[in-house]
């Protein structure tokens, strides 16, 4: 089964708690679509890394620490570059070097959603993330490519089109910003968890909103998928 996880204004700790709930589930994770927050732990995951180093990783600094103001702010106010020596030392290079499918979303220049799902794997990744004014957009292939969030905060539509005969749990974090796009609900099954209020400058209680997020998706697969084991 795929897992679709939503944007959501630095939403690492539901994230996390969702695909815990997810594994508790006995759900395997095949292929992958993430957008912004989604995307960074979507990413990581699907290099294979574990949900308690993700949470270390994203949580042991508060995210201004990645933050650089840029050298062209009317670009945007501030650069990542210290988030892509992490990247660098926990992602392959490409996405065909990843064991399990990922998939992008980002906005091009005309406002068109869009999933990217080969090629360089970090500067696509960025792109998801690039937040309109507070980050630059990402050139990639000569387009210039900002977060998908802004024009569809799941990407459903076009994981349709991507794996038209796969069925997904989709994650939606509680609507921060961005747009959310009706997508139905034939072989999809929703689940959401709340805003995380996490702040450039502090999380929050990281480790709360993780249990918080697994605790409530427990509940909404349970129905789906059976009793789960604690």
């Amino acid at each position: 089964m795929d897992l679709i996880l939503s944007s959501g204004f630095l939403a690492f700790a539901r994230h996390l708690g969702a695909i815990e709930a997810i594994l508790q589930a006995g759900v395997h994770v095949d292929a992958l679509v993430g957008t912004s927050s989604g995307a960074l732990v979507g990413a990581l995951y699907q290099a294979g890394l574990s949900t308690d180093t993700i949470a270390r990783l994203l949580s042991e600094r508060p995210p201004v620490y990645f933050m650089r103001p840029h050298a062209r702010p009317w670009q945007g106010l501030f650069s990542l570059h210290p988030l892509v020596r992490l990247l660098d030392r926990h992602l392959p290079r490409t996405f065909e070097q990843l064991s399990r499918p990922l998939a992008l979303g980002v906005c091009d220049e005309r406002g068109k959603h869009r999933l990217i799902h080969s090629g360089d794997l970090v500067p696509a990744l960025l792109a998801s993330m690039a937040i309109p004014r507070v980050f630059p957009p990402v050139s990639l292939q000569g387009i210039k490519y900002a977060d998908g969030g802004v024009v569809d905060r799941t990407g459903t539509g076009a994981w349709r089109v991507w794996r038209p005969d796969t069925d997904a749990i989709v994650h939606v974090v509680d609507r921060t910003r961005g747009r959310e796009i009706a997508f139905g609900t034939s072989r999809i099954t929703l689940v959401r968890t709340p805003r995380s209020h996490a702040k450039f400058w502090s999380l929050g209680d990281f480790r709360a909103q993780q249990l918080e997020a697994r605790r409530l998706v427990e509940t909404q697969l349970a129905p789906v998928f059976g009793a789960l084991t604690r």
